[in-house]
């Protein structure tokens, strides 16, 4: 017979669910805040949830998610990259000269657009890890000269129409596949098996915890967290089914996020960039091959900023010198609000993904809103801001409690 008192194991779990609570507080912090934005602008503006608002609301905010992939990875490096929005305005600008005006098809200006970005990153990626200069300076003289090269190519005019499926790469769904009476079934099959696949990963990933004597979330907390995504997944499934089906930026993302989910969290290239980023020395001492992942991850941020780039373009329908002006700024914010530091070493892809959502949905609450120009950008300014006080909050309190 144990000799234990009758209340000694529930004592435990609940000191157990409240640690577990505590340790995950600022990831658990940028999820309540997603909600919380989300529920105070369906309050404010009973717009903001319907089909074609969601459905608006990734068109017209992809490139934040796509930049902030990149990004995220920069940051945990313990670098920066402020050429983004001039990389994207470059792109956009030789897919338009490829397409527009040379009358080539449309896939031969998405490879040229994401040629400019490999090289793009490899130019910047050379003189941060070989030559040794900060990503900052390199990236704000890389600022500068894109601009200009986009404004040069472009002859400081835009250049319209691309039109036909480089249209659609931002504008296109795909619809009635499955049928569906005033609402497309193929979009909810989809999310369907997302969030079965989300389920799945996540037992498999806590199994293989426990398989380690890993600590993991209590069971209870651990269910809910997949009944809450699993609602919320269906529930934006269900508006968007209503409204033109299932946005293909919306298939492009997913896999981005997958991937770079994978690499971040499952590779040794992973590994590498938060080992650089969280301690260079030790890096450097334990043989990891500092310059060339610091290379590679400057060509990432090039690939990905094509893709935005080409995106972007696709949704205007357009190249313009002036695209992608501030863009780098809401990549930068995506990933400081998602739990990034300001210090390299501590970030994670679904944070960045958060965190892009959470400015994407107060960009669009403000527009639905009728708030000012002026205005929206401060109280940007104020979230990033605050968000990356949290941070110093956070780091402090733990040295203190160390």
């Amino acid at each position: 017979m144990s000799t234990l008192e009758p209340d000694t194991i529930p004592q435990a779990e609940s000191v157990s669910f409240g640690r577990y609570l505590f340790d995950n507080a600022r990831k658990n912090g940028i999820l309540l805040a997603f909600v919380v934005v989300v529920i105070v602008f369906s309050i404010l503006q009973p717009m903001f949830l319907s089909p074609a608002n969601l459905t608006n609301l990734v068109l017209q905010y992809s490139y934040v998610l796509i930049l902030a992939l990149g990004m995220l990875m920069v940051i945990v490096l313990a670098q920066i990259d402020l050429s983004v929005g001039s990389v994207i305005a470059l792109t956009g600008a030789v897919a338009a000269v490829v397409c527009v005006k040379g009358g080539a098809p449309w896939w031969a200006g998405v490879l040229a657009a994401i040629a400019v970005g490999l090289l793009v990153g490899a130019w910047q990626g050379f003189w941060v890890a070989v030559v040794g200069i900060p990503g900052f300076i390199v990236s704000l003289g890389g600022m500068l000269i894109f601009r200009g090269l986009a404004q040069l190519i472009l002859d400081y005019k835009s250049l319209s129409p691309f039109g036909g499926t480089y249209y659609d790469i931002a504008n296109g769904f795909i619809n009635g596949l499955f049928g569906g009476n005033g609402y497309d079934v193929f979009t909810l099959v989809i999310f369907a098996i997302a969030v079965v696949g989300f389920a799945v990963s996540q037992w498999r990933g806590r199994m293989g915890q426990l398989k380690y004597n890993q600590a993991v979330s209590p069971l209870p907390l651990f269910i809910a967290k997949i009944v809450v995504v699993a609602v919320v997944a269906m529930a934006f499934a269900w508006q968007i089914a209503h409204n033109r089906g299932l946005p293909f930026i919306l298939i492009l993302l997913a896999v981005l996020i997958l991937i770079y989910g994978m690499i971040m969290g499952r590779t040794g290239f992973g590994r590498d960039v938060y080992a650089i980023g969280g301690n260079l020395l030790a890096a450097q001492l334990s043989g990891v091959k500092v310059k060339w992942v610091t290379f590679w991850v400057f060509v990432n941020m090039g690939f990905l900023a094509s893709v935005a780039g080409v995106v972007f373009s696709a949704r205007m329908n357009s190249a313009q010198p002036g695209a992608g002006n501030g863009f780098e700024l809401d990549a930068i914010a995506a990933c400081f609000i998602g739990g990034a530091s300001t210090t390299g070493g501590i970030g994670r892809i679904s944070g960045a993904v958060i965190g892009g959502l959470i400015m994407a949905v107060i960009s669009n609450g403000m527009q639905l809103m009728g708030v000012s120009q002026g205005v929206q950008p401060v109280v940007k300014g104020l979230i990033l801001t605050l968000a990356v006080a949290f941070d110093l909050f956070n780091k402090r309190r733990s040295a203190t409690a160390a």
